[in-house]
């Protein structure tokens, strides 16, 4: 009977943490040529949590992704996380070599290194890997399930503890009294008077957990807000406008204008109706990531461009490198003596390729456009435009010159990302 019980934790230990690393992966995998057969799978259950007020937030970010973070907290955040996902990950590294290392050679409980310290660093490298692979992919969802993977682990080294200890006796126990479950021992000290002071040890099962899931949710919401608040937006009328980028933070007002004349003036191909509300995203033409705001075409489709493994080592050792380089950054096919800026203007989407033009100082954007479901009565602001239970649906994009007003292209498209119907970041 103790058998079945150990395997039945150890099996949903298990699946719990491969739950929580496929979740969290999905930023790499959608970027891969398997970003189909993975939506196959998971996508329904998108849709299922997105049907639901009550759990459609789960779908939704925390932090800036697409959007260059526009502060010096966010943009430090965000470097934090590639930090926390390398570091985390050699940590564990090190450990689970150490640990298999000691039982091919037969050398008993480990005790060096890391486990001089703790007595579940693999679980701890784990934990910090994963504090920052949700802050690499902010999705709610990845964040709630980061807080079932640590009490998983929580449960599944108490019950380690006890193998270990019926197996290697006072040897174990001597080396459980000299070291700290999963924090310095004088820490968990400290945490034990105070459940032992209030007598709160046989609620422990149920405190643990809940304030895990406490801290991690306050945490994400307090960055969601914060992200809110600093994104450079600006207003007129029913159309908003962010920048992708702070160098185009200059041409927010030019394009919200553009945009409220389009309403009649402008192109058949895309016409804004008065009573809708609308989100822009002001962006370069050849903006890398455009696609998960909208089916903007073929090039956009990042898991057709087979760079995957430069892309994801772009990601994350490199953490706002990939939102200012266009797609022929990752062309290792570029002919001898072409400049990345001349393979800018030959690949330009507009079809520019004015030698006497320099992209730093081109005047050319795309403003991608997001129909949100309106309010009666609501006005337009940051916190009503992101908020996570407004339904948002890609109607097109325009090309605009922000000097001079002109619109170059307006292109109505289907409501699609280039993942199809796949829920992506709205920052």
């Amino acid at each position: 009977m103790k058998n079945i019980k150990h395997w039945i934790k150890k099996i949903l230990s298990a699946g719990g943490i491969a739950v929580y690393f496929i979740i969290a992966l999905e930023i790499m995998i959608m970027i891969s040529p398997f970003a189909f057969f993975f939506y196959s799978v998971f996508n329904p259950f998108f849709h299922f949590l997105a049907r639901f007020s009550a759990t459609r937030w789960l779908t939704g970010f925390y932090l800036p992704h697409m959007i260059f973070p526009p502060s010096l907290f966010l943009q430090g955040t965000r470097i934090l996380g590639s930090v926390l996902f390398v570091f985390g990950l050699v940590i564990f590294l090190i450990c689970a070599l150490q640990v298999y290392l000691g039982k091919i050679l037969k050398s008993g409980v480990a005790s060096r290194g890391l486990y001089r310290l703790i007595r579940h660093p693999q679980y701890v490298g784990l934990t910090i890997c994963g504090i920052g692979m949700a802050i690499l992919w902010p999705r709610f969802l990845v964040l709630v399930t980061l807080a079932l993977m640590i009490v998983l682990y929580y449960f599944l080294a108490r019950d380690e503890e006890l193998r270990m200890t019926i197996k290697y006796g006072n040897a174990y126990r001597s080396y459980t009294e000299q070291t700290g479950m999963v924090l310095p021992l004088w820490v968990e000290r400290s945490i034990t008077s105070v459940v032992e002071r209030y007598n709160l040890k046989p609620y422990m099962p149920v405190i643990f957990p809940a304030t895990i899931l406490v801290v991690v949710l306050v945490a994400g919401f307090s960055l969601r807000a914060l992200t809110i608040a600093e994104l450079p937006v600006s207003i007129k009328g029913n159309v908003a406008v962010v920048s992708m980028l702070p160098e185009d933070n200059r041409f927010l007002n030019e394009a919200v204008s553009v945009l409220n004349g389009n309403q009649e003036t402008a192109s058949d191909r895309l016409v804004l109706d008065q009573n809708k509300t609308y989100l822009g995203y002001l962006m370069p033409v050849d903006y890398v990531m455009q696609g998960m705001l909208a089916n903007t075409g073929e090039r956009w489709q990042l898991y057709k461009c087979h760079h995957t493994l430069q892309m994801i080592s772009d990601w994350v050792f490199h953490p706002f490198r990939h939102l200012r380089q266009p797609p022929m950054h990752f062309d290792h096919q570029m002919p001898a003596g072409h400049t990345m800026a001349m393979a800018r203007r030959h690949h330009c989407p507009l079809g520019i390729n004015d030698p006497n033009l320099e992209c730093s100082n081109c005047p050319y954007r795309r403003v991608v456009l997001v129909q949100e479901e309106r309010k009666q009565g609501k006005a337009l602001s940051n916190r009503y435009l992101f908020a996570l239970n407004t339904e948002r649906t890609a109607v097109g994009y325009l090309d605009i010159d922000v000097h001079s007003g002109i619109i170059i292209d307006a292109v109505r498209i289907n409501g699609k990302t280039a993942w199809k119907d796949v829920t992506t970041p709205i920052f």
